[in-house]
This record gives structure tokens, sequence and C-alpha cells, in this order.
């Protein structure tokens, strides 16, 4: 939905130090209920991703999913958004290090501090568990990355590292290929695998 697309972007821009006047208008014009706060634009893919293979449109459905660039930033952005700003119910996603962040900034901005859902350790880790080594290797093969894989693989620092910690490493190594398979990774997985925090998160909105 266009819409909240434009909601999203005036969030944004008010975080960069924008006005806060087209945040409040769109709120209202976009019937926005709830807001999930997650720390970077590949966990956004994820969550959209699901949401799809779930046939849900969260944005018709006056669901912002937002990207604040950053942990840090839970508290300023739950303060603008949440009950005690423009009154939207909050939830989020984060990393397990970051979740004292969060429980901090919810708190503060009047919600519910554990309304959100924590991964162990972030969700790239969480993705790699549930989809494996070979599944793994096999999607980044169908994406054209496994040249690319195998050279990385080779390289010294990698040497005694675990399969899961050496593919995500690989994600974060190109501009663009976190975010990529955020969804790539989300859109791979079966009913079964979706890690618990994901399920739990997309189950309360």
């Amino acid at each position: 939905m266009a819409g909240m697309e434009a909601f999203r972007d005036a969030v944004t821009a008010w975080a960069a130090g924008g006005p806060d006047g087209a945040v409040h208008e769109l709120a209202a014009r976009v019937s926005a209920r709830t807001v999930i706060l997650l720390e970077g634009p590949s966990d956004v893919a994820a969550v959209n991703a699901l949401a799809d293979r779930r046939g849900r449109d969260l944005a018709a459905e006056g669901v912002c999913v937002l990207s604040m660039g950053g942990a840090m930033s839970v508290g300023r952005h739950a303060r603008f958004l949440g009950p005690t700003g423009l009154g939207l119910r909050l939830t989020g996603l984060c990393d397990e290090r970051e979740a004292p962040f969060y429980t901090r900034g919810f708190e503060q901005a009047g919600a519910a501090p554990q309304a959100f859902y924590v991964c162990s350790a972030d969700l790239e880790d969480e993705l790699v568990r549930a989809l494996g080594f070979p599944r793994m290797e096999e999607l980044i093969r169908q994406e054209g990355d496994l040249r690319a894989l195998h050279t990385f693989l080779r390289q010294p620092a990698q040497q005694g590292r675990s399969a899961e910690q050496q593919f995500k490493r690989f994600l974060g190594t190109t501009s663009g290929r976190k975010i990529h398979y955020g969804r790539v990774l989300a859109e791979a997985l079966t009913p079964e695998q979706v890690p618990a925090p994901l399920d739990a998160l997309l189950s309360a909105v």
C-alpha cells in the first residue's frame, strides 16, 4: 500500500531530523494501528517476505514495518510513535544483545516492556540455523553466489568457524546482500522451520 510506504518514509525522514507534521497526517490517512520496530532493512525484508508467504498484506492491515537503523534508536521511535506520542501499538524483533534497549525504550514510551520478540543471537542466526547447511548452499547457488561463497570460505579468517558463522559473515560481505538474502531465506522456510521469534511476531499483529 503506497500510503503506508509514505508513512514509513515520513517517519524515516523525521528520524533524520525532519518535521513530524507529515507523520501525524499520514498516520491518520492510512489508519495506522501498529508499528513493528526493527533494527535494520534485512529484518524488514524477512518479516515482509514471511508475511507475504502467509497471504497477509501488513500495510492494508494498518501495520507499518519500520527499520530504525539500529537498536539504540528504539527509545526515540517508541516515544514518538507509541502511547505517549501518536498512540500506535508497538511491537518489534531484536537481537539478543539489544533486548535491554527495547525493554527500556518501550517502558519509557508507556508500551508493554515485553511486547517485542528476541532472536538468539540475531535474525540471521535464526534463519541460517533453521535452514541448515545444505539448503543454505542450495539457495546461494540459486542466487548465483556460489562461486563467491566458495572463494570466501577459503579465506584464512574463515577457517575454524562454524558453518553458521561463515554463512552469516558471507551475507554481510557485499552491500545489499544481507537485505536480499533476508527475503530469500524467509521465503525458503517451510512452516515448520520458521524461527519462533519471527512466528510469534507475525502471530501477534
